[in-house]
C-alpha cells in the first residue's frame, strides 16, 4: 500500500481536491479510496491493468456518493446557530414573564394602572396619584388589592408562593 501511495497519491489527491473544493475532505476521499484498494489487492493483483484509472474511478465515485448523502440529509449547521438560542435559563425566564402577564391581564383595568406606575415605572405614590388623577391613598389602596389579586390569578396558574 505504501508503494500505491507513493506512486498514485499526490496525482490522486489533486484530483480529489480539485472535485471536493475542500483538502481535507480530500484527504478523507483519499484514505477510504486506498483501503478500498488494500481490500481488494487480491483482485487488483490479479488483475494486468494499470491500477491509476481504477483508483480514480473510486475516487470519483466516493465524491459523488457523499455529495448525495449531503442533498438527501437536512443541512448541518454550525455552532454559531447553536450560540443564538436561549439558554434554559432564559426560556424559563421568558415563560414566567409570559405567564406573570396574562395573571396581569386578569386584574381589573384600575389595579393594572396602579401597579404599572409603582412597581414598573418606579413612580411614588404621590406621583401615581397624580398621573392617575386619584387620591394618594386611592392608590395605596389599588396597589394592594391589586397585588392580592395578582397572586391568586398566578396561584390559579400553577404558581406556588
Amino acid at each position: 500500500m505504501r508503494a500505491v501511495y507513493a506512486e498514485h497519491g499526490p496525482a490522486l489527491l489533486a484530483f480529489i481536491t480539485r472535485m471536493t473544493g475542500d483538502r481535507a475532505q480530500a484527504e478523507d476521499v483519499l484514505q477510504e479510496t486506498l483501503v478500498r484498494a488494500w481490500r481488494h489487492s487480491g483482485r487488483l493483483d490479479a488483475d494486468k491493468r494499470p491500477l491509476r484509472p481504477w483508483l480514480f474511478t473510486v475516487a470519483s465515485r466516493i465524491v459523488i456518493d457523499e455529495h448525495r448523502a449531503r442533498r438527501a440529509r437536512p443541512a448541518e449547521v454550525g455552532a454559531e446557530s447553536l450560540e443564538q438560542l436561549p439558554a434554559s435559563n432564559e426560556l424559563d425566564r421568558a415563560m414566567e414573564s409570559w405567564q406573570v402577564a396574562e395573571a396581569f391581564r386578569a386584574l381589573s383595568p384600575e389595579h393594572r394602572a396602579a401597579l404599572v406606575e409603582t412597581y414598573y415605572l418606579g413612580r411614588s405614590v404621590a406621583e401615581a396619584a397624580t398621573n392617575l388623577g386619584i387620591p394618594p391613598g386611592t392608590v395605596k389602596s389599588r396597589v394592594y388589592y391589586g397585588l392580592r389579586a395578582l397572586k391568586l390569578a398566578l396561584e390559579e396558574r400553577g404558581w406556588a408562593t
